[in-house]
């Protein structure tokens, strides 16, 4: 059973005071989403990343198209209990503490009143909200409030987990700290579901990404058939360079920087960088490093975007 999946998800608004238009936020959104895997929604800001949550979560209604979570359409109150969810820019009571507050929660989920108190703490303490969480919210940091609200949408130890935008407002190490936890979701078998336009991210946890722009799903697939793993060429880093042997290797590399006191950095393309090393090992230049270049994720994500706002412009 494919725990998401969409076919052909379309939302349009109707903008303007006088003789509104349609606007359509997102075009025929066609997707499917494995169990037990974290998947990657990415996207430029506006893309409609936010509108496709909102759909599946029901905050908002399709123009056309349909949509089932866990086998289930959209809306069925058995599936909604095996669902959590922070959405882009949580808002809670701020004169309610974390433990409050997801004390609270904990009740609308039925959760036995002897559980609570071990669920709520055992949820803190993954998102690294410690003595803080006696605290009102009022008093969080945008960070903070955060941590709070993916607490809250791992509070019902769901099956599936959309996380939207979920490293907004964190450091670094908040970051990383989110990033191990997804990771554990999907080692007990929840399916992560999560947008973002961080794309180290994405490359660091997702087994699968779709890339969105303006709306249309630009691309998508599982990330190692996206980067594959060729080489496209090597990075040579070497020191104690003279001008006669850096103009012996000169033509061999694709590029040449500068980048200290006769330290420099050599683009060379796939073929095995044998030649290049020797002569510049017989020359008496150091090798430093010698590293392959291959396909990134941002790389991927830069060209199909714009290819998708290529056609839209030609389309005019």
């Amino acid at each position: 059973m494919v725990a998401i999946e969409t076919d052909g998800l379309t939302k349009d608004y109707l903008v303007g005071f006088w003789r509104p238009k349609p606007y359509r936020a997102l075009d025929h959104l066609t997707l499917a989403v494995e169990p037990g895997e974290v998947f990657g929604f990415l996207g430029p800001n506006g893309a409609g990343k936010s509108t496709a949550i909102k759909l599946l979560m029901q905050l908002i209604f399709p123009t056309s198209g349909s949509a089932r979570i866990l086998g289930r359409p959209l809306g069925d109150l058995a599936v909604r209990r095996r669902i959590g969810f922070l959405p882009e820019n949580p808002a809670f009571y701020d004169y309610l503490s974390a433990e409050e507050l997801l004390t609270y929660f904990a009740s609308l989920f039925d959760i036995p009143a002897a559980e609570r108190k071990a669920r709520v703490a055992r949820v803190l303490d993954e998102v690294g909200i410690g003595a803080e969480r006696r605290m009102r919210l009022r008093s969080y940091s945008k960070g903070m409030v955060q941590r709070v609200g993916i607490a809250q949408a791992i509070l019902n130890d769901p099956e599936v987990v959309f996380f939207d935008e979920p490293m907004s407002g964190l450091d670094p190490l908040g970051r990383r700290e989110v990033r191990h936890l997804m990771l554990r979701l999907r080692d007990r078998g929840c399916t992560v579901f999560f947008s973002s336009h961080i794309l180290a991210d994405a490359e660091a946890m997702c087994s699968q990404v779709a890339i969105i722009a303006q709306g249309k799903l630009a691309a998508g697939g599982r990330l190692s058939d996206i980067l594959g793993v060729d080489v496209l060429g090597w990075e040579l880093i070497v020191d104690r360079v003279s001008p006669a042997a850096l103009a012996q290797v000169r033509p061999q590399a694709r590029a040449v920087t500068e980048l200290h006191d006769g330290r420099y950095a050599l683009d060379l393309p796939p073929a095995a960088p044998e030649a290049a090393l020797q002569q510049l090992a017989a020359a008496g230049a150091r090798v430093v490093s010698l590293n392959p270049l291959r396909a990134t994720l941002e790389d991927f994500f830069v060209k199909h975007v714009a290819q998708t706002a290529g056609r839209e412009t030609s389309a005019l």
